[in-house]
């Protein structure tokens, strides 16, 4: 009993993060456009940032309200590179099944450039990532120089994209559905009780004082349940007796990643495939390099360094490194199903999925010691 009410716990948490991420969107993509940002870097940028703010909190607040140290750090690059997997596999396959539901035969085709320009960028930050926390310390400097891969990136992006703007989709995607067509997913539990936009903003059109009103509320929505889902997901790991770690990997990953789900999956609805994707990758980008960066920089500077001493501690910094080389392996292998082919079919979406399921039900294993995959575990990751 006490498992399912932290489960729904969890469930009501995603729901407000969710609802409050689409409000943030809405505030956010109105302030961008009066800044005269093009749609290619609104995806990028602004949907990418926006819909991983739950990310970059839930960070925070795994490491200062944890107060453990590495236990902290492992909830939250649990839950930021759990994210970027939950994102590389599972939005791409969610926006193709959606597409081939509503519209059977459609051609989904990505530019490559897109793919090669975010993909790339990704590789190296799980790189970085891999090659910065590899000691028995961890520092502020290894936060800083996550977060200034990230402004690098933005820097080169935002160069590319003047110098070659992406092409307007082409006549062969899709039209958007119908404005009155309900989908059926908005049924959803809790789903239609929360509307930021409608308590804050209500049916007035959106302003400058307005958007900026509802991006406060939105943020401020998302804090707060990103700091009760912090709370839920470590008593789940009590009930369940598994490390918190393993919490954040599956569940506070999956509660944070909702938002970038289905901006990508109306992106795709409405024929924006490069904004899908580009949000997609984009996100995994802001929260291997920012979210995890930040949290880390912040905690270190003011705190103290993260240090590898007890038994315990050893252990989770095994986790750790193990989860860095299953992300970079997971997204080699997603960069090249994106790139296979000329489209993105069915066929790759069940790929996706097959891959993230592997995934989960490997981590699963390492929790509960089953004894196969502690067998795959020593063979592939003892000594790392």
């Amino acid at each position: 009993m006490e498992v399912l009410l932290y489960m729904l716990l969890i469930y009501v948490c995603c729901m407000i993060i969710w609802r409050a991420s689409e409000g943030f969107e809405a505030a956010s993509s109105y302030l961008g456009d009066h800044w005269g940002l093009s749609e290619g870097v609104k995806g990028a940028t602004i949907n990418a940032v926006g819909s991983s703010l739950p990310e970059l909190l839930t960070s925070i607040f795994f490491l200062l309200m944890l107060r453990k140290d590495l236990e902290g750090f492992a909830g939250g690059i649990g839950t930021t590179a759990g994210s970027a997997i939950f994102n590389g596999m599972i939005i791409p396959a969610a926006a193709i099944l959606g597409i081939a539901l509503v519209q059977r035969g459609a051609k989904i085709r990505v530019s490559r450039r897109v793919v090669l320009r975010d993909g790339i960028a990704l590789i190296l930050a799980e790189v970085l990532l891999i090659t910065l926390l590899n000691g028995s310390q961890l520092n502020w400097v290894e936060g800083l120089a996550l977060m200034a891969f990230y402004g690098l990136y933005l820097l080169v992006m935002f160069r590319l994209l003047r110098k070659n703007p992406l092409p307007a989709p082409a006549s062969t995607q899709p039209a958007p559905p119908p404005a009155s067509q309900k989908p059926g997913w908005k049924k959803l539990l809790l789903f239609e009780a929360i509307d930021l936009k409608a308590w804050v903003v209500g049916s007035r059109p959106l302003t400058h004082t307005r958007a900026s009103r509802l991006l406060a509320a939105a943020t401020l929505s998302i804090a707060l349940a990103c700091f009760v889902l912090v709370h839920a997901c470590e008593a789940l790991g009590r009930a369940l007796d598994i490390h918190v770690y393993f919490v954040a990997v599956i569940l506070a990953s999956m509660a944070t990643s909702v938002p970038d789900t289905f901006i990508s999956m109306r992106d795709a609805q409405n024929g924006n495939y490069d904004d899908a994707i580009s949000n997609a990758l984009g996100s995994n980008i802001f929260d291997i390099c920012f979210a995890l960066g930040l949290p880390l920089f912040l905690y270190t500077f003011f705190v103290g360094p993260i240090t590898i001493e007890s038994e315990s501690a050893m252990l989770t910094a095994q986790h750790i490194r193990e989860l860095r080389i299953l992300l970079l392996i997971l997204t080699i292998s997603a960069f090249f199903i994106y790139l296979a082919g000329k489209y993105m079919n069915v066929l790759k979406a069940w790929l996706f999925i097959g891959l993230y399921l592997l995934f989960a039900t490997y981590l699963l294993g390492v929790a509960y010691q089953w004894k196969m995959v502690l067998a795959i575990q020593s063979t592939f990751f003892n000594g790392l």
